[in-house]
């Protein structure tokens, strides 16, 4: 595998004079502020931009998936392997839960929420339970562990947990709602809107099958302890032990979650997630179904799609996490080059049998110019199946750069000038 360095050089053809002046008109303004270079878009604005594009052309064709829609993730390589009617307008239902989940998860990363922490069951978490028809957790004024809440709503699909948490997050329901779109903002998410922490369905609740995926994502890659959670194939709460409705926590072990659902517009759906085994290390596969005829139906096709998403591909480790891709030039900074990689993995994952093809090209936002922080997008790395784009991921600086002295940001400003 070759990697390919290309560099946009810049043909002057002004007079040495007009070099001069430039130089110096540069070196007196570097000198004066030093500054941070133009960040680039946000990681999470690139990781979206790459969650939500569709599958490659080369991309082996998906199995028969008996509803109306679907998508496929790979986690690790952050690439759609499938996808049919991802963008369709659907009542989440249910599976608002997942966003639920992350403003919980992340209350508790904050230390705002523990755990072990008892919140109570109040009169609208009580009705949002009997009015979907389900039982009630416990009676009202009753106090469960946000453990228990989040496991309730992720193991039986709770609507009063749901309820109990958002009150417990942000004070009241509708604080708890603002906090969701905002986040969905946040991300970028154009045809996502909430209006009740739990799913039940009202006018103008509503997301896609590529944007649930993206959330489920989000939750999965910041909050992994929510699997502790979602994986769970019963609760037992007052005595009484209730099996999951995710059926296939029950029937496959590499299965840990996440969310299933129904409503009229929306069928029988289910987000589920897997990890497995492969060459490249463990692969975690995030499937999002909707429009099954049955909670059967939901469970059968969920599973062949997942099965198939590890059958008809080769995940292929490029780099490690925090292993250099190449080293750039610095200028006006402490140090004068600066490598270039990802925190995470860099993992590209192809047709099963084609990683001889993966070629990988690698562009610069040149000149760099310190100061550089650690993690700050500096670069883009190409991969290519044989002549085929295949996937696009930024590059970070793996160490911070700072701004040299007086005397070197000078020196530096004469150099570029005079190139």
């Amino acid at each position: 595998m070759s990697l390919f360095l290309v560099l946009s050089a810049t043909v002057r053809t002004a007079s040495r004079h007009a070099r001069l002046g430039g130089w110096l008109a540069g070196a007196v303004w570097l000198c004066a502020a030093p500054g941070a270079q133009a960040q680039a878009p946000a990681a999470s604005a690139v990781a979206l931009a790459s969650a939500l594009a569709d599958p490659p052309p080369g991309m082996p064709a998906p199995p028969e998936i008996a509803a109306r829609g679907f998508i496929l993730q790979d986690l690790g390589s952050q690439q759609t392997l499938a996808a049919h009617q991802p963008d369709q307008s659907v009542p989440p239902a249910s599976l608002t839960k997942l966003m639920t989940a992350y403003l919980v998860c992340q209350a508790v990363d904050a230390g705002q929420l523990r755990w072990d922490q008892r919140l109570p069951l109040s009169e609208r978490a009580w009705r949002a339970a009997i009015g979907s028809g389900a039982r009630a957790l416990a009676p009202v004024g009753a106090q469960l562990t946000v453990t228990e809440l989040l496991r309730g709503m992720a193991v039986l699909g709770a609507n009063d947990a749901a309820v109990a948490l958002a009150e417990g997050v942000a004070g009241s329901v509708d604080d708890f709602v603002a906090r969701m779109n905002r986040q969905a903002q946040a991300w970028g998410l154009k045809g996502t809107q909430f209006r009740n922490p739990d799913g039940q369905t009202v006018s103008g609740q509503v997301s896609t099958p590529r944007e649930l995926a993206w959330i489920a994502v989000r939750l999965l890659t910041e909050h992994p302890q929510v699997l502790d959670h979602t994986r769970q194939p019963s609760l037992t709460l007052g005595g009484v032990k209730q099996a999951s409705n995710n059926l296939l926590l029950l029937r496959d072990p590499s299965v840990d979650g996440l969310q299933v659902a129904y409503a009229e517009r929306l069928g029988y759906a289910m987000v589920a997630t897997s990890r497995r085994a492969a060459a490249a290390g463990e692969r975690r596969l995030v499937a999002v179904v909707v429009g099954a005829s049955s909670a059967q139906a939901r469970a059968i096709e969920t599973q062949k799609l997942l099965n198939w998403g590890y059958s008809a591909f080769d995940a292929v480790r490029l780099y490690a996490a925090g292993q250099t891709v190449s080293t750039a030039p610095v200028w006006k900074g402490r140090a004068s080059t600066v490598a270039l990689g990802r925190t995470q993995p860099i993992v590209v994952t192809v047709p099963r049998g084609q990683a001889a093809r993966i070629q990988t090209t690698l562009t610069r936002q040149d000149p760099l110019l310190a100061p550089l922080a650690q993690g700050q997008t500096v670069g883009t790395l190409h991969i290519r199946l044989g002549t085929q784009p295949w996937q696009t991921l930024p590059l970070q600086a793996l160490e911070a750069v700072p701004s040299a002295g007086w005397l070197g940001r000078t020196w530096d400003a004469i150099r570029l000038g005079i190139q």
